[in-house]
């Protein structure tokens, strides 16, 4: 190839490179200006990386906020307009590469924040990482493709009569190679108004993707906490099945799998993340979801407290069957399984209570209870039929805590009462209107405040909103007020913030005359 096409070919990549960084700065500059309401507030409250304190700084303040938004906006369209047509390119490419390394080391996909890479669990090396790299390269490469700063060098030295007239091309054709960008960067511009118009601001180009929920600095204040045991709880506690996938939805046959489509393993560690520093401290989790707890912790160092259910590790034909006779390690499998996940608490699984209290298996209740606290850990007992903790209570079975479902019968989809019969829950499902139909969880809300007036132990309400048929402020409220020392709610990540203040504005102003438990 002779040199002459080697430095064509060269200034065209360059060029080509360059003006495909230039545009993905101008475009998502330009998205954030025309969206109006922008702001990088979200991103940098949410930051989890060893500067987070830097970027929760800038966040904390609303003038620093106000002018980081404006240099972000304004920094992205002018740096990828001085990359786009090459003017002062290499100024450009610094400030370009040092604004990436910060948008990098927000959320640096390695260490605890690997979750946060966006387009899987990368290690280091990611797509700021490359364009970064590449505007590095173009600050340090002598030559600067076709663009206005050749154009002006070529102007100087022609002054100066430093080179001769190229040969073979005319100055005017010369100067209409550096000039090629310009109508691009007009058809490109045009195709985007045009884009906008129709279909309006692009909100998903990256950074300016924004999720209707209340950010950090909306907090009404601090989280009260109470003590289950040695442990210090949140009273407010986070829910594991929108997290675990499993949805309480009625005749809605879609929602379970729409829920574990959304509830991303990046995602269901943003919501912890988010949960944390919005002052919830424990989460309760179905089994299954040990292991994702456990990756979470050790890959982020969370202090997260997490109660995990149990149950023995029987099917309904082996629970016919106990007995004396019974090997035990079956009722103690899935707790030392636990104990080996790292978890802080141990529940015996609601509607396992239930099912053995039916099946009048108390002895399987009493043991499992026994083997947690012999293994030194804090031992709960869950149902959703209060017939199942009186039976227990009366046979002298009184775990740590309780978790009871507890929500009053006040909304649409609850059956008539006189169709209600004890454990119910979790059996067969009716085609009748009039009877259970995954729709009620607390069948006789009287009976349960009952029992809870009484219980000598902390109790945590769970299904407080009779899975999302009950509005927040209403089912917390009834919950407190009628005993619960702490309320279980699952939640994703655009609710917690809100739910968090609904429940401090519910403690502050609640109207209980059971005493505080723990």
């Amino acid at each position: 190839m002779e040199p002459q096409q080697k430095t064509f070919y060269n200034r065209l990549f360059i060029t080509i490179l360059r003006v495909a960084i230039g545009w993905h700065f101008l475009y998502e500059g330009l998205s954030k200006i025309l969206q109006g309401n922008w702001t990088a507030s979200g991103f940098l409250l949410n930051t989890s990386g060893f500067f987070s304190g830097f970027y929760h700084w800038v966040a904390s303040s609303p003038a620093i906020l106000h002018a980081s938004d404006f240099l972000n906006m304004y920094g992205l369209l002018l740096i990828g307009l001085a990359l786009f047509i090459g003017l002062f390119s290499r100024i450009a490419s610094l400030c370009g590469a040092l604004l990436l390394t910060l948008y990098y080391f927000a959320y640096p996909p390695f260490g605890s924040p690997l979750m946060n890479a966006s387009e899987g669990h990368l290690f280091i090396v990611d797509k700021l990482f490359i364009e970064a790299a590449a505007l590095i390269f173009l600050f340090f490469y002598p030559e600067k493709g076709f663009s206005l700063d050749t154009l002006l060098e070529i102007f100087r030295q022609r002054k100066k009569a430093v080179i001769p007239e190229p040969e073979g091309s005319s100055s005017r054709r010369e100067v209409l190679k550096n000039l090629a960008t310009l109508p691009v960067l007009g058809a490109m511009g045009w195709g985007a108004v045009s884009n906008i118009k129709t279909y309006g601001v692009d909100v998903m180009s990256g950074a300016t993707i924004q999720v209707k929920q209340m950010s950090l600095n909306e907090l009404k204040g601090e989280l009260p906490k109470g003590k289950i045991g040695k442990h210090e709880i949140s009273r407010l506690i986070a829910g594991g099945n929108l997290i675990g996938g499993w949805a309480h939805s009625r005749d809605l046959i879609y929602v379970s799998t729409l829920f574990k489509a959304y509830n991303t393993e990046q995602k269901v560690y943003e919501t912890l993340m988010l949960g944390e520093q919005a002052g919830i401290n424990t989460i309760n989790i179905g089994f299954a979801s040990n292991p994702l707890l456990a990756k979470y912790k050790k890959m982020t160092g969370s202090k997260i407290k997490v109660i995990t259910q149990v149950a023995p590790n029987l099917n309904n034909k082996e629970l016919s069957k106990v007995g004396p006779g019974t090997d035990k390690k079956l009722f103690f499998e899935n707790i030392d399984k636990a104990i080996d996940f790292g978890v802080d608490i141990i529940q015996v699984q609601g509607n396992w209570c239930d099912w053995l209290v039916r099946d009048n298996k108390l002895e399987v209740i009493h043991e499992m209870l026994e083997h947690i606290r012999q293994q030194g850990y804090t031992a709960g007992l869950g149902a959703h039929s209060v017939e199942s903790l009186i039976a227990c209570a009366d046979q002298g079975i009184i775990p740590d805590y309780y978790m009871k479902t507890m929500h009053h019968d006040q909304y649409w989809s609850a059956h008539p009462r006189e169709n209600r019969f004890p454990f119910e829950v979790d059996g067969k499902e009716y085609l009748d209107h009039n009877r259970f139909h995954n729709n009620m969880f607390c069948l006789f809300p009287e009976r349960t405040v009952e029992f809870v007036s009484k219980a000598k132990v902390p109790v945590m309400g769970f299904k407080v909103l009779a899975a999302g048929a009950i509005e927040p402020k209403d089912g917390f409220q009834w919950a407190y007020d009628n005993g619960a020392d702490f309320i279980c709610v699952g939640m994703f990540d655009f609710q917690v913030v809100s739910n968090v203040n609904t429940a401090i504005n519910c403690l502050n102003k609640t109207n209980r005359t059971r005493e505080w438990v723990g």
